[in-house]
């Protein structure tokens, strides 16, 4: 058994689980968890091999599960809304599939967690890219250099610092160590081509509790070099906007939504997110 290593905001009310991105951790969620605390209890999760939590020695969707399960268990939490961003909103999806009575996904909600699969045009890019900066050694100026990255998405410099201090592991000689490692960042990889290569509609057979699917409304500013990728994400962010409105009229316990954020909303605008996830909570039926 793994169990993940966990911040608890606290709160009073319907149990929320958060879960972050590829690459992140737990405090990218802490603006929001401030807010959601007024009328929920909030835990936020480091994902296995993120931020404080241990590495699995295989990382596939299942096993991850598997883990937050066992973790919300030991924590005596029978009953959650599994709330996820970018990687942690696909994770979070197949929190909802599996059908056991404790700990049990009430909802899950999605925030910006779509994939493509391995043949998708341009998509192999992307993935080098995510690969590349996997368990690399970086220079004492890395937060610094973070801090100066996320201005360019209005996010506040102590937020950003404090974010991307928890997303690495600074080494004795002041470097910093990227997370997930190598090894694990090949198999989250190949995890997301398998989820993704289904597509939305196929990928979310089989879900049956209420799920709030959600897209970033803005595309991420454009940097120097990096035109191609604008035309990528526009390009597949279209297709699954044409996916989850044609679910969102034949499923009735599908929810779809777009925030005014870029794919970065949890850090970029906390309070958008902590509004619409607490709305969709109040919505549910009990």
């Amino acid at each position: 058994m793994t169990l993940l290593h966990v911040r608890d905001h606290g709160g009073d009310g319907p149990q929320l689980v958060l879960l972050h991105g590829y690459g992140r951790s737990l405090t990218d969620w802490d603006a929001s968890a401030a807010l959601l605390t007024a009328g929920h209890r909030v835990l936020a999760v480091d994902l296995p091999g993120h931020g404080r939590s241990p590495g699995i020695s295989s990382w596939t969707i299942p096993t991850v599960v598997r883990c937050i399960a066992d973790t919300l268990d030991a924590r005596g939490v029978p009953e959650a809304v599994v709330v996820g961003h970018s990687l942690g909103g696909l994770v979070a999806v197949e929190c909802a599939r599996v059908k056991q009575e404790r700990p049990r996904a009430r909802a899950a909600v999605n925030l910006d967690g779509f994939w493509w699969g391995r043949e998708y045009p341009g998509g192999a890019r992307v993935s080098e890219g995510l690969l590349a900066s996997a368990g690399i050694i970086a220079p004492p100026e890395y937060v610094e250099e973070q801090v100066v990255h996320s201005a360019r998405f209005g996010i506040p410099a102590d937020r950003a610092e404090a974010a991307a201090r928890e997303a690495a592991r600074q080494l004795p000689d002041g470097k910093w160590q990227t997370m997930p490692s190598r090894t694990e960042a090949l198999e989250i990889v190949d995890e997301l081509h398998r989820l993704g290569a289904l597509g939305v509609t196929t990928w979310l057979d089989g879900v049956d509790c209420p799920l709030l699917l959600v897209q970033a409304g803005r595309r991420l500013p454009p940097a120097p070099g990096m035109e191609w990728f604008d035309e990528f994400n526009g390009r597949f962010k279209r297709g699954v906007s044409d996916e989850l409105a044609a679910l969102s009229r034949t499923r009735p316990t599908v929810s779809v939504k777009q925030i005014d954020a870029t794919h970065s909303m949890t850090l970029e605008t906390p309070e958008a997110v902590a509004t619409l996830v607490a709305a969709y909570v109040r919505g549910l039926p009990d």
